[in-house]
């Protein structure tokens, strides 16, 4: 899959799934803008990108802040010109009981983050979008469709990815702009860590053995889903919701 003339904008993208989307754009040919409040880590993958020709416009932002979404877009158009290509894949998670004491805290943080922030920046870039006939892919989960005890918030703003990118996939069908999502289930990141779970060899061996095919995914075999359906091979599709689990929905 050939992306050369293309721009795209990802978030999250200074590490995870995030990090292996913009590598294998730009290993692809496109110009990608990376977004993430992660500075450092930015700089690392843009310098890992800029090995295939292209050098990326880092654009370091708290997404859950309206007044450093706004400047994404922009930032992208007065750089490459043009908006192909928005990969909507930030996102956080957090045990949380709703019995704790700070579960309206974290409640809050998950759902600026995973879905409010989503909504923002393609209110944003469709504009845009519209003139290239563009894409938009969004990054959800399984956890979407299937009850994890622990992950209430989560999964309450990935069901909302999933209906909002339904919505927005009708809403943007007449003007010519695709719409879809990706659902993975275990999937090697920093989301346990960060979730403050334990994230060594032997918790993935746990999530491994909750799935049908005994296997935890890598960021690299999700960012070939986000590409594909990115991509003018998957021209048909709008509004579809693609699980990519190793079959976790099935045990």
């Amino acid at each position: 899959m050939s992306f050369t003339g293309k721009v795209a904008i990802v978030t999250g993208a200074a590490s995870g799934m995030g990090a292996a989307t913009v590598k294998a754009l730009a290993r692809e040919g496109a110009k990608v803008a990376l977004v993430d409040k992660d500075k450092e880590n930015l700089k690392k993958v843009a310098t890992q990108c800029e090995q295939h020709g292209n050098k990326p416009l880092i654009i370091r932002a708290d997404i859950t802040k309206d007044e450093e979404v706004k400047p994404i877009v922009k930032a992208t158009i007065d750089r490459f010109g043009q908006l192909d290509i928005l990969v909507n894949n930030a996102g956080i998670g957090d045990f949380k009981s709703i019995f704790d004491e700070n579960f309206m805290e974290s409640y809050d943080l998950i759902m600026n983050t995973n879905l409010r922030s989503m909504v923002h920046l393609t209110h944003l870039a469709v504009p845009y979008l519209i003139k290239t006939k563009g894409n938009i892919v969004n990054t959800s989960s399984n956890a979407s469709l299937r009850i994890f005890k622990g992950l209430l918030a989560y999964s309450i703003s990935k069901a909302g990815v999933d209906h909002f990118t339904r919505c927005a996939a009708l809403d943007l069908a007449v003007h010519g702009v695709r719409v879809n999502a990706v659902n993975p289930g275990p999937t090697k990141t920093n989301i346990l860590q960060n979730a403050g779970l334990p994230s060594d060899d032997s918790a993935w061996e746990y999530w491994k053995d909750r799935t049908a095919l005994k296997k935890v995914a890598e960021s690299e075999e999700v960012a070939d889903l986000i590409l594909f359906l990115a991509s003018d091979k998957a021209r048909i599709i709008t509004g579809s919701t693609y699980v990519c689990d190793n079959g976790a929905l099935l045990v």
